[in-house]
């Protein structure tokens, strides 16, 4: 081997390197542009059986298909949003925040009645928190409204991209798949077209199944905050139904929130009478509903969509959430069940490939 044989390796090698790197560079810059592309996909997907119902069963043209259910979704939408505004102006009311004088009153009425209750049990836990100045940083509210109309522009971007993005994307189903079919030799196009389909099929009942697990949860905490005259019981059941498509920390999260607004729609009453046996009877009901979706929901939706034992799918999300965070547990089953699909189709002899996707 030549010194200059040697060398043209060298340089080849480094090349490649800086294209590599230069490559992960523009990636980090257009990271924006790939959520926008992967949030329409997981659209799409979700329009998959909507458009094929008005194709074949309603006969509609696949332009026309395609409009129509981007109405719906972008009706879902605006209903989602005009739900939510009487929730941000109530929830505004009752705190006052428009008031900050108020605003204080109440929360410390409110902390005084909790504290007077664990006192007459001998339990002093709240101590703390009346000496500390809870309200040194109230100023922080208006900042945050600021900072909040200045992402608006921010959003409505990113809205306009997903729609016009998901748009083309249900126009025209095999968009991305010609992408692939680019980066893909000759030879592996007929497996990658049959990993394509699968991955398809799969995440599409994947997403759906989603969605309904979300509806049952809707229901079941709509019906729980009803039953105990909580005030915009529909947004509340919404977004802690939402949040749980963030596996595990997601239904903390939305205990949490269902508590606080539960007893924000009741400040100013006692805290004995009222307050306190109204928040543990709706969060009785936010247990069951979890013990529903954990031991019901999940496991049919895992088990019937991405045909994954539940084992393994709680590994799949920790591993998820240890490597990537919050983002991790949430694309971690979808990612996991296109790996699969792709390995399957490519190495379908090996051992390990065979267990991991014999029900597939």
């Amino acid at each position: 081997m030549t010194s200059n044989t040697i060398t043209q390796g060298i340089l080849k090698a480094i090349a490649i390197i800086i294209g590599v790197l230069l490559f992960l560079f523009f990636l980090y810059k257009v990271q924006i542009i790939i959520v926008y592309i992967a949030i329409s996909a997981v659209l799409s997907l979700i329009a998959r059986p909507i458009i094929q119902f008005l194709k074949h069963r309603l006969k509609f043209p696949n332009t026309l298909s395609v409009i129509t259910t981007m109405l719906l979704f972008i009706a879902i939408l605006i209903g989602l949003i005009s739900l939510f505004i009487p929730l941000i102006i109530k929830q505004s009311e009752n705190l006052s925040l428009l008031n900050i004088d108020q605003l204080q009153t109440n929360v410390q009425n409110l902390f005084n009645q909790i504290n007077n209750y664990f006192l007459l049990h001998n339990i002093d836990i709240l101590n703390e928190l009346k000496q500390a100045d809870l309200f040194k940083n109230i100023t922080a509210i208006p900042n945050f409204l600021n900072a909040l109309i200045g992402m608006v522009g921010s959003i409505s971007i990113g809205l306009f991209s997903v729609i016009f993005i998901t748009f083309f994307l249900m126009k025209d189903t095999h968009l991305l798949e010609n992408a692939i079919y680019v980066l893909v030799n000759d030879k592996s196009v007929t497996k990658t077209k049959k990993s394509i389909a699968a991955i398809k099929n799969l995440l599409s009942r994947y997403f759906i199944g989603l969605v309904l697990q979300i509806g049952v949860l809707f229901i079941i905490y709509m019906s729980v905050l009803l039953i105990f005259g909580i005030e915009n019981a529909i947004v509340i059941a919404f977004l802690c139904a939402l949040l749980n498509l963030i596996p595990y920390v997601g239904p903390l999260i939305g205990g949490f929130i269902m508590m606080i607004l539960t007893m924000s729609s009741n400040l100013g009453q006692d805290f004995q009478t009222v307050i306190l046996p109204t928040t543990i009877y709706v969060m009785i009901g936010y247990l069951i509903a979890q013990l529903i979706d954990n031991f019901l929901s999940q496991p049919l939706i895992f088990s019937k969509s991405v045909k994954s034992h539940p084992l393994e799918i709680f590994l799949v999300i920790i591993i998820g959430g240890i490597l990537f965070g919050i983002i991790g547990m949430i694309i971690a089953v979808p990612t996991y069940t296109v790996i699969k699909v792709i390995l399957k189709a490519f190495l379908a002899d090996n051992k390990i490939v065979k267990s991991l996707t014999k029900n597939l």
